[in-house]
């Protein structure tokens, strides 16, 4: 028996979640009895009592909302009106947007709906769901389900709850190494969300997997932002997945109805990006984990405190959203006050905007100490945004109650000094978690002891790492480089002042320019015009070469804010001045002329940092010596040039910037121009064995270039490289004829593709460049041309490979024979010294022309001729060359052919053409006017058209509907002959 999707990943699908075995046909083949106990109840989608039309399970539904709701039991016509208002919301799908009424169907199924179904007409809330005794819920599962909206598609795997589709999996081949989830995963994205939208207006997530790997995300979710349910497993397993049987265990824990229905309830947020679109925001693992981990520990209310330590970048601002969520919405917590505390003013902002974007309810921000005490000494039960700054001369014992949870961002900063103190005076039956990428463990200052717990292991409630993100997808692996050795700090000729700069970990602008005073020659050193000229020089080289042409940006941290200045006016050299911002603070002692040009309000900064985020946006550079290093999220950011000394926390959490996921970025850059990398280990002292793995040098993946140059040309041994046009092409593609052998050298071809990729534009490249263009020129000519193929191993070329490509492939060398030069003077060369060789192209050539021109009588005729031609060849019955001369020939009247249609064409306007087609076939009902219905016909494609809309489906869709718009107007629009005519006329003459 062969092995393929439906007889191994689905049926295994079925049989996890219901304990069904499925034989041929969706047969359910006899099981013992202890097999069944099972969530998920299979029904086969032939005996769901639906329509094809039909999204919900409507009986099913009408009796769910009998058994849910005792007013509707005691009448059920009630339960009609309800139908129809959900029917409603899935019909108004095309108007609302996706999102939007998920967003509307997700308030009727957590029960926020109320309607006057009570005495005296009394709104009640309405339960399509019962969160709190969830055996009193409907789960089904099927697999087919064949759904019409746009178009009929049929997804492998729905999941239902009281007869809503809540979930949707897609499953492909577990056999073929080129196919993996995210071809799935696309499917769903790019596919039935889009031509079935009406199935995924419940939704509460989708699931895609090809039996080695599981991803899972949101309605409108890019794939990027799909990750898997990463579960802790054995740490001794080398491999993350090992087989079907792990991604089981990933799949049943995500898709059991207790986690679906806290993930629907508390999980699901909707916020609006930077771009004002309402977007779903779904957990990742680490997220639900640590937030569900402080759920339990205050309901549970014997610890009162714990540290979550999760890695920059890994998503802690919406694990507190998801936290304090959660916390509001249980009802045994008695209407909580979660106050969430923040230490800067930029970290307020964020988080502030985090939880306004999100649309969470009851949240208030506190804009002084006063407002803040205030709203304790009263009470207060909602969502507070604070920082910590303002319980300054807070009183103790401001509120004794102990369902307060606090929630304290980048809890390594200030909350083991006295300001902690006061917070724990004031608040002494207060639950406190700390929240941290960055733990501090030193006697001065100390996260463990203020957040960390003797009863949890390592002293953390929960724990994400660095590891942990780059393997799940969370954040991006860290490069740096080291530059300008011949300017490089020697650390041998550094007196006292430089110890002293290095070690200060966390200084303001003011103590930076302080400090920088103390230590005069340090500064001179630093700012030495001729240095800084030279590194600016670099980074401009730098970033036109390997940022710039990615999409991406930058941003300089310099030694101070005067290095600041002076790193922006040469900057300015080498781009606009509006290329580039300073973002630095000034002081009343600043002098006035300073003050009034580079002075950046908290109101400025955000509009900075608005148009820096903006991809379209000029400014490519922010730069800075202080601000910005933390709490500031801007993915567009791939380069950090790093002029100063930062150690341990800060450190990591400046590299850090650059660590966030954004389209075709696959790595953060980190270019070093003090050497603060020089020792690693030191530099990031805390967690010392953990942290030595987040930077890998350069100089690592140039020692791995040619092992990988040398793996991917192992898949062409014999082939001659210098070989061009199509025999060389075509001996490549021979030596990997077969699937497997296509996805072998596709992987080996990511592997270095990434490292060139990286590595470019190094001059260590120069001796593999032929190699490496003659190997990318192979992989694009046997890529396969679907777009839902391969997501994985046939990922879309790098910018650095896609322009090598570019400026060295010759495409009429290669592949594209439609380059091929055929006119008079080849054929008659060709004709002249007959080789056999150029048969090949010619045949090619003169069969994709025939098929151009298929509905033309004389072409057909030619391409008649072309195949007596090859059965003459075939049998023998004429020579290579003859036959090569005799296609000489042919070619020759095929040009012949395409020049009189040339000229006709030209002899002819679109709306001639079109008149023409009018008066050939008016008849006596035809309108007389035909010169008026060509006018208005011409009119309307002209103004919607546009270059290369026949190649498109939305082009013809919208080219159509234009024709059938004008045709209306005549009453034409019924006669579907004319209509076609008229649209094969505007296909070829606009």
């Amino acid at each position: 028996m062969k092995f393929n999707e439906s007889n191994t990943v689905e049926a295994y699908v079925i049989e996890q979640l219901s304990g069904v075995k499925l034989g041929t046909g969706n047969v359910v083949q006899e099981q013992p009895a202890s097999i069944y106990g099972k969530s998920w109840k299979y029904i086969a989608p032939q005996d769901l009592k639906r329509g094809v039309n039909e999204v919900l399970l409507e009986n099913n539904l009408y009796q769910a909302l009998q058994r849910l709701n005792p007013a509707i039991a005691a009448n059920p016509a009630l339960a009609d009106e309800v139908i129809y208002k959900l029917r409603s919301i899935l019909l108004s799908v095309g108007q609302m947007g996706l999102v939007r009424a998920n967003q509307a169907f997700q308030e009727w199924m957590c029960g926020d709906i109320s309607m006057p179904f009570g005495e005296n007409n009394q709104h009640i809330p309405v339960q399509l769901i019962d969160f709190d005794n969830i055996s009193n819920n409907e789960f089904i599962v099927t697999n087919q389900l064949r759904v019409h909206a746009r178009e009929t598609k049929i997804p492998d795997i729905v999941l239902y709850i009281n007869g809503i589709p809540v979930v949707v999996g897609e499953l492909k081949t577990p056999i073929r190494p080129s196919i993996s989830w995210l071809d799935g995963a696309h499917e769903i994205v790019e596919v039935y969300e889009n031509a079935v939208p009406q199935l995924f207006v419940p939704n509460i997530l989708n699931f895609a997997t090809e039996g080695k790997s599981f991803g899972y995300g949101g309605i409108r979710t890019p794939l990027q932002f799909w990750g898997p349910w990463r579960l802790d497993l054995d740490e001794d397993k080398v491999a993350r997945y090992l087989g079907i049987s792990d991604v089981g265990v990933e799949m049943n824990d995500l898709l059991k109805p207790e986690r679906l229905l806290d993930i629907l309830k508390n999980f699901s947020l909707f916020s609006t990006n930077k771009k004002k679109q309402l977007i779903k925001i779904l957990p990742r693992f680490q997220q639900y984990e640590g937030a569900n981990k402080i759920v339990e520990r205050v309901i549970d209310g014997k610890v009162k405190k714990g540290l979550i330590w999760h890695f920059q970048g890994s998503g802690k601002s919406f694990l507190m959203v998801y936290a304090a969520q959660k916390l509001r919405n249980t009802a045994a917590l008695k209407s909580p006050t979660v106050i969430i505390l923040v230490d800067r003013t930029d970290l307020d902002t964020q988080i502030s905007g985090t939880f306004n974007a999100a649309d969470i309810s009851n949240v208030v921000t506190t804009d002084s100490i006063s407002e803040l005490q205030t709203l304790l000494e009263r009470d207060t039960r909602k969502i507070i945004v604070s920082m910590i700054h303002k319980f300054r001369d807070a009183k103790p014992n401001m509120n004794t109650r102990d369902n307060i949870i606090v929630l304290v961002d980048e809890a390594h900063r200030t909350q083991e000094g006295d300001l902690g103190r006061q917070m724990r005076a004031a608040l002494p039956n207060a639950f406190l978690f700390g929240l941290t990428g960055t733990p501090v463990n030193r006697a001065d200052k100390n996260t463990f002891w203020a957040f960390g717990s003797e009863t949890d292991t390592g002293g953390y409630l929960s724990r994400y790492t660095f590891q942990d993100s780059i393997r799940d997808g969370a954040t991006l692996p860290l490069h740096f480089e080291p530059r300008l050795i011949d300017v490089h700090l020697n650390k041998e000729m550094l007196d006292e002042a430089f110890d002293q700069l290095k070690s200060s970990a966390e200084l303001t602008d003011e103590d930076a320019d302080l400090l920088n005073k103390k230590s005069a020659r340090m500064a001179a050193f630093l700012k030495a015009p001729q240095r800084v000229e030279k590194i600016v020089a670099d980074i401009a080289k730098h970033f036109q070469e390997k940022v710039e042409p990615h999409g991406f940006k930058a941003m300089i941290v310099t030694p101070d804010r005067y290095a600041c200045v002076q790193y922006k006016e040469e900057l300015d050299k080498h781009f606009p001045t509006e290329a580039s911002k300073v973002v630095i603070s000034t002081t009343a002692n600043d002098p006035k002329d300073f003050k009034d040009k580079w002075a950046v309000d908290k109101t400025q900064q955000e509009k900075i940092v608005d148009e820096y985020n903006k991809p379209e946006s000029p400014l490519k550079f922010i730069i800075v010596t202080a601000k910005l290093l933390t709490g500031f999220d801007a993915p567009i950011l791939q380069t950090l040039y790093l002029d100063k000394s930062i150690k341990d926390v800060t450190l990591l959490q400046a590299i850090c910037r650059t660590n966030r996921l954004y389209p075709s970025k696959h790595f953060g850059r980190i270019v070093d121009y003090f050497g603060i990398f020089d020792n690693t280990a030191e530099a990031l002292q805390f967690d010392e064995k953990s942290m030595q793995s987040i930077v890998s040098n350069l100089n690592e993946l140039k020692d791995q270039l040619p092992a990988l140059m040398e793996n991917a040309l192992r898949h062409f041994e014999g082939v001659d490289r210098t070989l061009e046009g199509f025999e060389g092409l075509e001996a490549a593609q021979n030596a990997i004829k077969t699937d497997d052998l296509k996805d072998a050298f596709a992987k080996d071809f990511k592997l270095l593709m990434k490292v060139w990729e990286s590595l470019s534009p190094d001059r260590i490249l120069d001796p593999y460049q032929a190699n490496y263009r003659w190997l990318s020129q192979v992989y694009a000519s046997v890529k396969p041309s679907s777009d839902h193929t391969g997501k994985l191993l046939w990922l879309t070329l790098g910018a650095e490979t896609t322009r090598l490509m570019h400026e060295n492939i010759s495409v009429g060398e290669v592949h594209d024979l439609e380059e091929f030069i055929l006119d008079a003077e080849v054929i008659e060369n060709i004709f002249k010294n007959p080789d056999p060789k150029e048969a090949r192209k010619i045949e090619d050539i003169l069969t994709k022309r025939f098929k151009k021109h298929g509905g033309n009588l004389t072409f057909k005729k030619l391409s008649e001729r072309l195949e007596d031609l090859r059965a003459k060849a075939e049998q023998g019955l004429i020579t290579s060359i003859e036959f090569v001369k005799e296609l000489c020939k042919l070619a020759k009247d095929t040009l012949q052919a395409e020049k009189e249609i040339e000229e006709e064409i030209l002899n002819k306007s679109p709306q001639a053409a079109l008149t023409e087609l009018f008066v050939e076939l008016k008849t006596d009902e035809t309108p007389a006017v035909v010169e008026r219905i060509v006018k208005d016909i011409d009119d309307i494609v002209r103004l919607v058209r546009f270059p290369g809309w026949q190649t498109t489906a939305a082009g013809e869709r919208e080219i159509q509907k234009s024709l059938r718009k004008a045709l209306l107007k005549y009453q034409l629009h019924k006669n579907e002959m004319l209509f076609q005519r008229a649209y094969e006329y505007i296909k070829e003459y606009y």
